[in-house]
């Protein structure tokens, strides 16, 4: 009874190594950092590129409203002592109405910006998560990790996907 259980222990034992052994192959990891893909794909640099080409006019523009209207408060603060009471709160509301204006056109600016950069890095990133798809398949990944907080230069394969971004067209 004894030696019984005694082999049925070591045959449980060595099912126990065998499937252990099985598992020890060695397990493929990679990692991405996305932040690098974003900043050093030609595809980013494109989209930077284009984005800037888009709202440059629109940015000077507010700049030299700014400016305008930066010159006629001086001139108001100049001016505001000889200038009747009628005149200096004529004077005052246009600045408030144009400052407002200023405003709004500046916060429509902004929100069109990150509308519009939102929708380039969106398809940045399906691109890359392609790229890494492609490569978790063809290399025979078992994991591919974006964005940890540590990892190993031996298992960083963003080069291989900025590399991989680059050569498309």
């Amino acid at each position: 009874m004894k030696s019984k259980l005694s082999q049925i222990v070591v045959a449980a034992c060595l099912a126990a190594t065998a499937s252990l052994s099985a598992q020890a192959q060695e397990v493929k990891i990679g990692y991405v950092n996305s932040e690098r893909i974003l900043r050093e794909t030609n595809l980013a640099k494109a989209a930077e590129a284009k984005l800037q080409a888009e709202f440059s006019r629109r940015e000077k523009a507010l700049l030299d409203q700014e400016g305008k209207l930066r010159a006629s408060a001086e001139k108001l603060d100049k001016d505001g002592p000889a200038l009747g009471d009628v005149e200096r709160n004529r004077r005052q509301r246009e600045l408030i109405e144009q400052d407002r204006d200023l405003q709004r056109k500046r916060r429509e600016f902004n929100e069109d910006v990150a509308q519009r950069k939102s929708e380039e890095t969106t398809a940045l990133v399906e691109k890359a998560n392609k790229v890494i798809k492609q490569i978790f398949e063809q290399e025979k990944y078992d994991l591919i990790v974006q964005d940890a907080i540590h990892a190993s230069p031996r298992v960083d394969i963003t080069k291989k996907v900025i590399d991989a971004l680059n050569a498309q067209k």
